[in-house]
């Protein structure tokens, strides 16, 4: 199979979706590689790297108009939606929740949508897993920081000193975003409190993060522990689905002035009625007196980290594809859950029903 790479556009994204690893690894099996020229320069690999692991450095017309599979780390923009084909495989974070242009374009281009946040295993999220790792570390420092005075915080210090109280550190969402959020708030000295709904990962989370507070998910105890936090971050996640509003204006209201929103959650809708997408570039607005951080692709700050991890994730299924093609999603359940757009029609129940779709079975439509 022919296997592209192309440049990521969207704004202070400097990740690339294949190292040099990769490549090699693609090659040694017979696929080809093109590589978009200067695709890996934000991330420290030069188009050097590429052609000694085995690519061919290439414009970006050349990577959309010859190969049969497109590796991305965010989702197709306008100035890319032209460049898909019809069958042609895009293998990306794509989101689709969040936005209902992008969902329509993408069954207008009859392309095969695999999205990496809803490729499952075993009930896991393999490919979304280290960016949330890196998203909820991120999101902690990034808290730490706007806190100060100067950013328009509220001026405590997150880890508090002798005699001084610390940050009272508010996560919505136990999950992977939120764990690592809650180990590095609590490691600098924070105090921390996780609401999560009732259920497995509540008792989980009971039983292995015993020194940090935590709080059944309902409307009066959200309202109750907003208005004490110094910080919320959001991070809430419903695979494939919109991420619910769990924090209304009328809440927003209610928190201390120069209190600090990190919504980690952005990339499917956000978790505040008052959050909207930034960039790293502009990256935060206040709304009712509350500084928001909204980026909508936070790990894109390091990519020498992230842009490493996401190969690693996302390799043995690129691999997957490149020597199998649609049987793959046949073989293996886990491509199968990432699999949201086929050939005009939406494969993913949570997608369709955001945007009252009608919904496909992939097995039926794939033949």
């Amino acid at each position: 199979m022919i296997v592209g790479i192309p440049r990521e556009i969207k704004k202070s994204e400097s990740r690339v979706a294949m190292t040099p690893e990769g490549v090699k690894s693609l090659s040694r099996k017979g696929h080809s590689v093109l590589v978009e020229s200067g695709a890996g320069v934000d991330s420290g690999i030069a188009d050097d790297d590429y052609e000694k692991a085995g690519a061919e450095i290439v414009s970006i017309r050349d990577v959309f108009s010859r190969s049969e599979m497109i590796v991305k780390v965010k989702e197709p923009l306008p100035q890319e939606y032209g460049l898909i084909r019809p069958d042609q495989i895009i293998f990306s974070y794509f989101h689709f929740a969040s936005s209902k242009e992008l969902t329509m374009a993408m069954i207008e281009s009859r392309a095969v949508c695999v999205a990496y946040e809803t490729v499952t295993v075993d009930g896991r999220l393999p490919l979304l897993a280290p960016m949330s790792e890196i998203a909820g570390k991120m999101a902690v420092q990034i808290a730490a920081h706007y806190l100060c005075k100067p950013c328009g915080g509220s001026g405590i210090l997150m880890s508090g000193i002798s005699g001084v109280d610390p940050a009272r550190v508010l996560i919505i969402g136990g999950g992977t975003v939120g764990q690592n959020a809650a180990r590095l708030a609590k490691n600098m000295g924070a105090d921390v409190t996780i609401i999560q709904l009732k259920g497995r990962s509540f008792e989980f989370l009971k039983k292995n993060y015993p020194d940090i507070r935590l709080v059944e998910s309902n409307p009066l105890n959200i309202l109750r522990e907003l208005k004490e936090a110094d910080v919320v971050i959001g991070a809430a996640y419903i695979k494939g689905a919109k991420t619910p509003r769990l924090i209304t204006r009328k809440m927003v209201r209610e928190m201390q002035p120069g209190s600090v929103i990190v919504d980690v959650s952005i990339d499917q809708g956000g978790i505040a009625e008052t959050s909207r997408p930034t960039t790293h570039n502009n990256p935060i607005f206040f709304e009712e007196g509350v500084l928001h951080y909204c980026v909508a692709n936070m790990p894109g700050a390091y990519p020498r980290a992230s842009t490493y991890a996401l190969t690693n994730a996302i390799l043995p299924f690129v691999l997957e594809l490149a020597d199998k093609g649609l049987r793959a999603f046949k073989e293996n359940p886990a491509l199968l859950s990432g699999l949201n757009i086929f050939g005009g029609k939406v494969t993913n129940k949570a997608v369709a029903g955001v945007f009252n779709l009608d919904y496909s079975d992939p097995l039926k439509i794939i033949g």
